[in-house]
């Protein structure tokens, strides 16, 4: 994984000391709130429902045993005993102390971590998926383009104050597994014809009010343009965008003003005057990054393991976690496994208590290579496992109660803290996800209803990025109560598609029945070997809406 050089350790360090300034002015009344906003928006600090609330940047996803150690000791001294993973791969702490941030961010600082970026209209964290490196379907290792994204778009003075929020992940396996189509700019690196490496470039993804999937703009970018080619298409944003509303300045809105043609003629123009410039990427500048996500020291291990396929035999248990918990690796005897965050009722999605952060740091040192991944599901990866250490982990991932076997099923919930902390939602989400999981809680159910995403956002702005789940959970607030919109037919990965409302929306305690009665709808509809986002693009919405809402006592609190 990248490791600082002196620039970023005198980058880091000194905005530490620049953000200890700014809260003395703050807390002692030199400055006011609105002044002080954007300065604490930009190290990540947020004003929540209950306190401050911090959000540590983990780039593309990547951590080290001994960063995640750091995180346990934040979670411990300055919070409550834990942190929430977010969907866009970063760390949120929500129990904080304002005048306490800055000795937060020095530790950080001092294992090579921020909180630069995590908010307010710039740049945001740069994202990629969890197997990044390892993936059996990888095409290309996309970290370095996204290291050398970060470090261009750090503390870039261009692009500080965007009209809105900017967002980026790349991708570079057959699957996407980056939710790219949902982002400003979305990446895919692939092989042209020659073998060289080539980027599609889409724009103007985002969910929120406004959910909208991204649209190519360029094929066949050769990577060096990498960067030149993203500051044209920030150019253009950063001068046409709208800045007297905010629910009208993301890009995508700007793009569909404009129209997808128009705007990449816009994007071609501005390219023309920088793209040979001094923002060209060059082998060398590569190279240097990419030598620090070269492969660890992989022994050479036989594909079949007599230990471990002794293991799957006795141990049914065992087994369902390797087929729901494990990912194919791109070393023979060796698998990535995913650390499912989602225990079920009492676990909210993404939470991990300091104990448990410092578990997993340890297993990561004995087990693998000493690095965690967050993932866009809210779990944890580690990446390189040899399969004969499985059995053992899986062990010890139980006693941690971090082994339940359902990734990618319906209780892997994706869900925002919603309204327990933030003081945009409009509802509980996390309630609802207890709610789901207690209600599903058998794996026979789960494993037959097989793959399906759902997942809950507690208002419009859709952090839990309930527009891409195969069911899309909605909190929306109607006269001081909170009622439940249901959305089906989401996709994420190169396939996307946005979920469509089914009817009126339930209150809380109703929404564990009518999930119920859409798998009911999707176990009679169903195909062989078909899945739940198969079938609603089959059949389409109306046969589950029918079934839904069969019975009045289910939508007796419903509202349009």
């Amino acid at each position: 994984m990248y490791s600082y050089n002196r620039y970023d350790r005198a980058l880091v360090q000194a905005r530490v000391q620049q953000f200890r300034d700014q809260v003395s002015r703050r807390l002692s009344g030199k400055l006011s709130e609105e002044e002080f906003l954007p300065l604490r928006l930009q190290n990540g600090v947020y004003l929540q429902r209950h306190a401050y609330m911090l959000r540590v940047a983990i780039p593309y996803g990547t951590l080290s045993s001994e960063q995640l150690r750091t995180l346990a000791e934040v979670a411990d001294r300055y919070d409550r005993g834990y942190g929430h993973f977010t969907t866009r791969q970063n760390i949120q702490f929500n129990w904080l102390e304002l005048e306490q941030v800055p000795d937060i961010l020095q530790l950080l600082a001092d294992q090579e971590m921020h909180a630069i970026q995590t908010s307010g209209n710039c740049v945001r964290n740069i994202t990629t998926e969890a197997f990044a490196g390892v993936a059996a379907d990888e095409l290309i290792d996309p970290r370095p383009l996204a290291e050398i994204m970060r470090q261009w778009s750090t503390a870039n003075p261009e692009f500080l104050f965007l009209p809105r929020k900017f967002k980026i992940a790349i991708s570079s396996s057959e699957n996407d597994r980056a939710a790219v189509r949902a982002h400003d700019i979305g990446l895919y690196l692939y092989r042209g014809k020659s073998g060289e490496h080539r980027l599609r470039v889409l724009v103007g993804g985002g969910l929120g009010r406004t959910p909208v999937l991204s649209q190519v703009i360029r094929e066949e970018l050769p990577w060096q343009h990498l960067l030149t080619y993203v500051e044209a298409i920030l150019r253009v944003y950063n001068r046409h965008g709208r800045r007297d509303n905010k629910y009208k300045a993301r890009i995508k809105i700007l793009l569909r003003s404009l129209g997808v043609e128009a705007f990449a003629r816009e994007v071609e123009a501005e390219w023309a005057l920088i793209r040979d410039g001094a923002g060209e990427l060059t082998r060398e500048e590569y190279e240097r990054v990419a030598r620090d996500f070269g492969p660890p020291a992989y022994e050479s291990l036989d594909t079949a393991d007599m230990a471990y396929g002794r293991h799957l035999t006795l141990s049914a248990d065992f087994a369902r976690w390797v087929e729901t918990n494990t990912h194919a690796h791109k070393v023979s005897g060796y698998a990535s496994v995913v650390v499912s965050t989602k225990a079920g009722e009492g676990a909210p999605p993404g939470d991990l208590d300091s104990d448990q952060m410092r578990g997993v740091a340890h297993l990561a040192d004995v087990y693998g290579f000493g690095e965690i991944r967050v993932a866009h599901e809210q779990n944890l990866v580690l990446p390189d496992i040899r399969k004969r250490d499985l059995y053992m982990l899986w062990q010890a991932l139980a006693e941690l109660k971090l082994a339940t076997p359902n990734i990618g099923l319906l209780t892997d919930v994706i869900a925002c803290p919603g309204g327990d902390y933030c003081s945009l939602a409009n509802t509980r989400s996390l309630p609802v996800a207890a709610a789901i999981q207690q209600r599903f809680r058998d794996l026979d159910l789960l494993h037959d209803l097989g793959s399906l995403s759902l997942n809950i956002s507690g208002c419009m702005n859709a952090c839990g990025h309930h527009h891409i789940g195969n069911i899309g959970i909605l909190g929306v607030n109607k006269n001081d109560e909170e009622f439940f919109q249901l959305t089906i037919g989401g996709q994420k990965g190169r396939n996307s598609k946005l979920g469509k409302v089914i009817g009126p929306a339930f209150r809380a305690e109703e929404v564990p029945e009518a999930i119920e009665r859409l798998l009911e709808a999707y176990r009679q509809l169903r195909e062989t070997d078909e899945t739940f986002a198969d079938t609603v693009q089959r059949v389409g919405i109306g046969p589950f809406r029918e079934t839904v809402y069969a019975r009045e006592s289910v939508v007796a609190g419903g509202v349009s």
